[in-house]
């Protein structure tokens, strides 16, 4: 089954970003014709991503990499949805969080929280909460355990973590590059309080259809990642369509088997995000 043919099923796209639209410095071939062709057909689409910055952030990328705003109707991040819970503390976990974080990320992840009422700490041991958008560009992009220490630090001070990615790894132009979601797991895994926003969170994929307008049943979801995207989108009663473009390095033969041993039921498994 091809885009071309759930065009006609449905009214909305949600589409993730890094493995079906771009990988990480490009678009992937054909994917610019395949959004116009949506966009002809009057069809609403929503970039659901779990980067760990603002989606005006990511619209700028985008447009670097020339995919003008024309071609989508918003998007939703998962790095939006940790500002709104640490702006409102109205979601369970995020009440109790103290105003003083320590940032375990890059520098320019620093939009998520700039402006909002919590200041920074040079180092854990100050803080109330970490706040986790990844590996720091100046250390490993693809060995956890280098954080180790500093998890350590965040341990002993007994600080809450707020995962602001939940993936755990992501293919930049063909490197494994780990994600923050993989030092949450490993802060889990040693006894600490993790907080995740982003997909597989049902909650995420309500927001984008409030983005959208339009109804689940008449929505279709793409993505790359079983554990993510798949799962998310399960968990939100959303059907879903299988990308092999991205993290999975998968034949359509063992992509069929992997889901049918994971639980999920894809309306399709395709390639590529082409028309």
């Amino acid at each position: 089954m091809s885009v071309a043919e759930l065009a006609s099923r449905y009214d909305g796209f949600i589409i993730d970003l890094w493995g079906v639209v771009h990988n990480g410095t490009r678009p992937y071939p054909g994917v610019l014709e395949c959004l116009t062709r949506l966009r002809a057909a009057r069809k609403r689409i929503a970039f659901l991503s779990n980067a760990p910055r603002r989606s005006s952030v990511v619209a700028k990328t985008l447009l670097a990499m020339g995919i003008a705003p024309t071609l989508y109707d918003g998007i939703v991040t998962s790095g939006d949805a940790v500002r709104d819970a640490l702006q409102l503390r109205n979601a369970p976990g995020f009440r109790t969080l103290g105003e003083r974080f320590y940032h375990l990320g890059p520098e320019r992840d620093r939009d998520l929280f700039n402006g909002l009422p919590v200041s920074e700490c040079p180092t854990p041991s100050g803080a109330d909460f970490v706040l986790n958008t990844g590996p720091n560009d100046r250390a490993s992009e693809d060995d956890p355990s280098v954080f180790d220490a500093i998890l350590t630090e965040c341990l002993a001070a007994k600080l809450p973590m707020i995962c602001a990615n939940p993936d755990l790894e992501v293919i930049r132009a063909g490197k494994r590059i780990i994600c923050a979601g993989l030092l949450a797991e490993r802060y889990a895994a040693r006894g600490g309080l993790v907080l995740v926003r982003g997909k597989p969170d049902p909650a995420i994929y309500g927001l984008t259809l409030d983005l959208l307008g339009t109804s689940r049943r008449k929505t279709v979801a793409f993505g790359d990642s079983l554990r993510t995207d798949l799962a998310g989108a399960k968990a939100a009663a959303i059907d879903s369509v299988f990308v092999l473009s991205g993290i999975h390095d998968l034949s359509p033969k063992a992509a069929h088997r992997e889901c049918r041993d994971a639980g999920f039921d894809p309306i399709a498994i395709i390639p590529r995000f082409v028309w």
